[in-house]
């Protein structure tokens, strides 16, 4: 390599990493985060697709939970799921991101709240997509806890706990001054979508791979619209200047 070609290189890279530029590290952090979701979606739906890797197990582990959750012995846990999972339904996501665009919009966050407002409904109508591309059937009990004749993968409730929760913990990163609030928003965001996604599954609505592939789905497309928005905002203040 020359030495022009050389820094032409360095020059780049060192682009590509700066932290205030309008095609910076925040972009090139995104599309990192949109390439990996993007690889390791399409390996698990190849998975789904074949009924191989991952996929294979999913009707053993859907009936073991089922037996907790049809058990007395569990009854208040079930509870519990059936209140987390329709908090998390489309009316209560409704609710939630209107709460979360509502405390942005008094904070005079208003790129923030555009990247909610592309995210959370975008998300939603992407994964109505994506489950009719491929038309999983949810898992079949006899004594089903919850009846559905939408498709199975991957799971709305938990790409939409995903976008809210993932977009939540990115706007808590940015405004925490110290670290260990930023590990404790991050950590709370995280399991609040974790316990989305396990009350699919407990509640036999779902398997393990519609909720993996759920949270890949959620995770690429809120990467995308943050990355986008973040983008716009700095080459529409790069102009003012």
């Amino acid at each position: 390599m020359t030495t022009r070609a050389h820094s032409r290189v360095l020059r780049f890279i060192e682009a590509r990493l700066a932290p205030d530029t309008e095609f910076g590290l925040h972009l090139t952090a995104g599309v990192l985060i949109i390439a990996i979701a993007a690889v390791l979606f399409a390996g698990l739906a190849g998975d789904v697709v074949r009924l191989s890797g991952l996929a294979a197990f999913d009707a053993q582990v859907s009936h073991w939970l089922h037996g907790y959750a049809s058990s007395p012995d569990w009854r208040a846990l079930t509870v519990l799921m059936l209140v987390l999972t329709h908090a998390h339904s489309v009316a209560g996501m409704v609710v939630l991101t209107g709460a979360l665009a509502w405390l942005l919009w008094r904070r005079r966050e208003r790129y923030w709240l555009l990247a909610l407002l592309l995210s959370v409904p975008g998300g939603m109508l992407l994964n109505v997509l994506v489950k009719h591309l491929f038309q999983r059937a949810r898992p079949a009990f006899d004594d089903p806890l919850v009846n559905l004749a939408t498709y199975s993968f991957p799971s709305g409730h938990t790409s939409s706990a995903t976008l809210l929760y993932g977009l939540l913990a990115s706007y808590l990163v940015m405004q925490a001054r110290q670290r260990h609030t930023r590990v404790v928003a991050v950590l709370a965001c995280a399991a609040m979508v974790l316990l989305v996604g396990a009350s699919r599954m407990y509640l036999g609505a779902h398997y393990p791979t519609d909720i993996a592939g759920a949270m890949l789905e959620g995770a690429g497309w809120l990467a995308v619209c943050i990355t986008g928005v973040s983008t716009w905002r700095r080459r529409r203040e790069g102009r003012a200047l």
